[in-house]
Formats: C-alpha cells, sequence, structure tokens
C-alpha cells in the first residue's frame, strides 16, 4: 500500500537516518523523498512516499515517525504515480493547462494532493494569479515555501503563454466590424444584420450572490475577440444595475473561458464544479 507521508524532523544531520532505520525494521520501503525548509525554527519538513504492509493504517504511520522525532504528521494514501518524477509531474501538468486553460483549478490541486472546494474552513490556502484571475485551493497539510514558488511559477507560465495568445483576424468574406447593442440586462452582438453573439445576467438569488451572466457566440466567431468584449459590455451593463459581481459558467473543457476573461482585464476568482467551470469576477470597481 502507498502512503505519502508528510512530517517536521530536528534540522541537524543525520535526520533521515533515524527514520529510515525505523521504516527498515518495520518493513517500510521509501520510494521518493523529499525536503522542504520548514516554517517551524530548528527543522525540516520531510514528504516521503513510502509502501507499507496492506493492514497499515494512519495511525501506524504517525507512530513510526514519532518514533525517529517527527511531529505533525500526516499521511494519506496515492496511488502509483505518487512515484513519478517531481519536475516530469510538473511539466505535465503545464501541458495540460496549456491544452485547456479551464482546467488550472484542478490540475494544480490534483499536482499538490488538495482541493479546489473548502470542507471545513480550516485548511491551509495556496492562491495562485493567472494574470486577473485568482485559484485557491486547499489543503489540511500546510503548504511549504517550495510549494507556494512552484505555484506562482506555474501560474506565471500560464500567464505569460496565454498573454501571447491573440484572437485570430476574421477572413474577407466577413471582416464586417461588429455592432454592440445594449438592452437593459441583455447585449447583442450583429454582423450585417445577424446576431452572432448574446449575453445577458440576471439578478443574484440574495444581494450577497454574484449575478449569473449567459453568454453564446457564434462559433464561426469564436477566437476573434468577440467573446471578450462582449463579456467587458455585459459586465458594465450589470455593474450599471446594482452587480458587484457576476458569474459565468462553461463546460469544464471550455479552452477559450480563462484566455477570455483575462483579455477583458477583468478580476476573477477560477474554481471547478463538477463538469462546469464557474468565474466569479468583480464588477464593482468597473466604470459604466
Amino acid at each position: 500500500m502507498l502512503w505519502r507521508v508528510r512530517a517536521n524532523l530536528p534540522d541537524r544531520p543525520g535526520k533521515l537516518a533515524s527514520l529510515s532505520h525505523e521504516c527498515g525494521r518495520a518493513g517500510v520501503n521509501i520510494g521518493a523523498v523529499q525536503v522542504f525548509s520548514s516554517r517551524v525554527p530548528g527543522t525540516a519538513t520531510i514528504e516521503l512516499v513510502i509502501r507499507t504492509p496492506e493492514e497499515w493504517r494512519e495511525a501506524d504511520i504517525v507512530a513510526l515517525v514519532q518514533r525517529s522525532n517527527g511531529d505533525s504528521v500526516v499521511a494519506h494514501q496515492v496511488d502509483h504515480h505518487a512515484l513519478d518524477d517531481q519536475p516530469t509531474r510538473y511539466v505535465r501538468a503545464a501541458k495540460q493547462i496549456l491544452d485547456h486553460p479551464a482546467t488550472f483549478p484542478d490540475v494544480v490541486a490534483h499536482l499538490f494532493d488538495a482541493d479546489v472546494e473548502p470542507t471545513h474552513g480550516a485548511e491551509d490556502v495556496l492562491e495562485m494569479t493567472v494574470a486577473n484571475a485568482v485559484i485557491q485551493i486547499r489543503r489540511d497539510t500546510p503548504f511549504t515555501p517550495a510549494e507556494r514558488a512552484r505555484g506562482a511559477a506555474l501560474a506565471e507560465l500560464v500567464s505569460d503563454v496565454l498573454s501571447r495568445e491573440s484572437p485570430s483576424a476574421p477572413d474577407t468574406a466577413s471582416a464586417a466590424e461588429p455592432t454592440f447593442v445594449r438592452g437593459e440586462d441583455e447585449t447583442s452582438v450583429l454582423v450585417g444584420g445577424r446576431v452572432i453573439g448574446r449575453a445577458s445576467f440576471t439578478r443574484g438569488a440574495t444581494d450577497a450572490d454574484p449575478w449569473p451572466v449567459d453568454m453564446w457566440v457564434d462559433p464561426s466567431w469564436q477566437r476573434r475577440g468577440v467573446g471578450t468584449r462582449l463579456l467587458a459590455h455585459i459586465a458594465r451593463a450589470a455593474r450599471a444595475r446594482g452587480a458587484e459581481e457576476i458569474v459565468l459558467t462553461a463546460p469544464a473543457d471550455s479552452q477559450a473561458v480563462l484566455p477570455m476573461v483575462l483579455s477583458a482585464g477583468l478580476r476573477g476568482r477560477i474554481r471547478m464544479a463538477g463538469e462546469t467551470v464557474m468565474v466569479r469576477i468583480v464588477v464593482s470597481d468597473l466604470r459604466v
């Protein structure tokens, strides 16, 4: 049975020798080791992937580490991917995010053995900013400074790549400039009298809830900047009606949502919810 174990050990020479000895005595094999600087003075945070006898439980692992003068022990079961080379895992995660930007929250959460949604509200939070979008993941085990630096670097990489992507230009057959027609709670986009995009909002269920936004852009006009401009229009329209935040929902495999929010220059919080990605966007500071 594979476990990922994290604990604090005294930060002195030979700190791993005692733990390795205890593992050997108990018939526990160490498959991977990482050592991080700790927030606690005089200690180092160690992370192990170990293979234990099948009957072992978390309490057995805690007792094993404590016999080696370790404390703050956290252990949970993992699959064989936990033994993958760490730099390779980060490269693969970056590729997956760049292929499908909206998966950023779930991919990073899996990378750090964390969750996107809070469970009891007392978890440690790792916050990453991709351009203007804020992504939070959380877990009971505190994030180390090294992990926070890795998360920030990954977010910076994704931000840089997405910022270089520009919408493709319309072809000459349909190069007419789109016209944005704004109503009270809806904005339509017309080209040659034909509707090629529409966005609308409704009030939140309570004053504290964000206002839901529904958007649609004709597939033949996607990735041309229409969605970005449409989102900016409907955000300002919602603000004019008193909204503080809006929420945009899209399929989890959508590749356009995150680049669209970033291109619009809006500040948002992104999270996954089942098969959908939800983006809460602050509009309270927009000029209307």
